[in-house]
């Protein structure tokens, strides 16, 4: 045990008190006693690295969030007998029951049949038979459904929040983090980015809001900070950094998250992120969580994605789109070497909706979209995202990749139905597989076994093997060729004609077209081995 010499300290004293360990390391190496003659505060003051506070931030911007409780008409008398009760006899034994039986005094009380003229069973509700405001007759109470949260973005009284955590509502209510509860109205939503903005009656009052950050100035490492209601506890602070940029979590197709390790719960949807400025960088939506609960992985909409749906929400009530109307899908590695491409980039036309704004442009299968009013396209997403953003009636100059070389096209948008889905077949049955005779064998080096579709239109599929790149790329038996380098085929002669030409083209792979109950893709395969 190290002791006190003459008064001085003890170096467990020095070493207890102080962090720096140039301090210990001197001490133990020289074995001479520290002289010290001042506190031990002053002998072992350190600087400690500068931390970062954020209690201003969570000072000014708290007050412009709020908690979104939302609330439906939930009618007690159900068959969950969810407060009140329900009686079903549907004429099943109640003459059975005996004539003292509470039940049928009930009914000879109120001179009333246990099933109505048309047999459906009676339901009752905790004032009486089918006449109480709990009853099917009345519009039963509003009770909570949902708890979010969402925050001021003007002094008016807007705020923005999810669209999934309003979607079930009918009625909504902000509650303030001083308590104050207010009626809200939902002004619009919008599933595709799933935002939603409700509104506020401050007669009068001006509400604190906040302000949305530049995407521009957001960088992966950025502190920042969330703030919501988690769990229903109330307003809640995490901390954390921005993790990634850009995220598709497969959710739409206007997929552009921040990712940020902030710890964010159930409750917090809706809730903003703030940089340290107290600007809004994202808007709360999604965790990866296989626990249930934050595990450092949450998902919020970009400031930028949201300014803008916000703004036509708070107008219109609803957001207008630009339409190209083509499904497409991207391009990869494969697919670019088949069609002569130098970069798997762009997005790739899988099939022109009848009538589209892209149909009527003359946008084909088999088109790959390079660019945008000049401006390189990525991938489906980027293009997705650009036309999205535009407003309906609007020209554009596309750059399209087609038999090898770009052209030029002009296409004036249409305005994206509300409905809008991804094309599909809309025969639902498996096309019939007939035995294929070993003439219609001659994609066997492919992994494929063709024979004639239904429809005359196309090869089916007959069988895969399942060691072949067919069957890694996802091909499967049942679907359908219906073109190969963006020429029609029905037969195997016809396929191996165009991959014939394809190798004499300097070609390595080959695009097949492949319909199946689910739509139309594209899908690059190796021809080195074909004839």
């Amino acid at each position: 045990m190290l002791k006190n010499f003459n008064g001085r300290p003890s170096l467990a004293t020095v070493l207890k008190a102080s962090t720096v360990a140039g301090i210990a390391a001197a001490v133990l190496a020289t074995g001479v006693p520290l002289e010290i003659t001042r506190s031990y505060a002053e002998a072992v003051k350190v600087q400690a690295p500068a931390v970062p506070s954020f209690a201003n931030v969570v000072d000014a911007v708290s007050p412009a969030v709020v908690s979104v409780r939302v609330e439906n008409r939930v009618n007690p008398v159900s068959d969950n007998n969810n407060d009140g009760f329900s009686f079903d006899f549907n004429g099943r034994g109640f003459d059975d029951l005996p004539d003292d039986h509470p039940l049928k005094r009930f009914f000879k009380q109120f001179g009333q049949d246990p099933n109505d003229q048309q047999g459906h069973p009676r339901r009752f509700g905790q004032n009486g038979p089918n006449g109480g405001p709990n009853g099917p007759g009345g519009k039963g109470r509003l009770r909570p459904v949902a708890q979010g949260s969402g925050f001021f973005i003007s002094e008016d009284g807007y705020i923005v929040t999810n669209n999934h955590v309003v979607s079930d509502g009918q009625a909504f209510v902000a509650v303030m983090n001083d308590g104050t509860e207010l009626d809200a109205k939902l002004i619009g939503k919008d599933p595709r980015t799933d935002l939603a903005v409700l509104k506020v009656d401050g007669k009068g009052k001006k509400f604190t809001y906040v302000n949305w950050a530049d995407d521009n100035n957001v960088r992966v490492g950025d502190w920042v900070v969330a703030v919501g209601n988690p769990f229903g506890l109330g307003g809640t602070v995490t901390a954390g950094i921005v993790s990634a940029r850009g995220r598709d979590i497969g959710s739409g197709p206007y997929d552009d998250y921040l990712q940020v390790d902030a710890a964010v719960n159930r409750g917090n949807s809706g809730g903003p992120t703030f940089n340290l400025s107290g600007e809004v960088v994202g808007i709360n939506t999604a965790i990866f969580s296989p626990s249930g609960g934050s595990v450092g992985i949450a998902f919020a909409i970009p400031a930028s994605t949201a300014k803008d749906v916000v703004a036509d929400l708070m107008k219109d009530g609803q957001v207008s789109r630009g339409w190209l109307g083509v499904q497409i899908q991207p391009v990869t590695k494969d697919i670019a070497e088949s069609i002569g491409l130098s970069e798997p980039s762009g997005a790739l036309v899988v099939a022109p909706q009848a009538g589209s704004p892209g149909d009527k442009a003359g946008m084909k299968a088999g088109d790959v979209v390079t660019a945008l009013n000049g401006e390189t396209i990525k991938d489906a997403r980027d293009l997705s995202r650009r036309i999205g953003a535009m407003q309906p009636g609007s020209k554009v100059e596309l750059s399209v990749w087609r038999a090898g070389k770009a052209q030029p096209l002009t296409v004036e948008l249409g305005t994206l139905p509300v409905d809008q889905k991804d094309a599909s077949a809309d025969n639902n049955s498996q096309p019939q597989q007939p035995e294929a005779p070993a003439s219609e064998k001659a994609l066997a080096d492919l992994g494929l076994t063709v024979g004639p579709s239904d429809d005359g239109k196309g090869l089916a599929i007959t069988a895969i093997d399942p060691d072949s790149d067919a069957a890694d790329k996802g091909i499967k038996e049942g679907e359908k060729i219906t073109s190969v380098n963006n020429q029609e085929v029905s037969s195997p002669d016809e396929v191996v004609k165009v991959l014939n030409q394809a190798k004499k083209d300097g070609r390595t792979r080959a695009l097949f077209q492949i319909q199946s109950n689910e739509g139309s893709r594209f899908v690059a395969l190796p021809i080195n081995g074909q004839g």
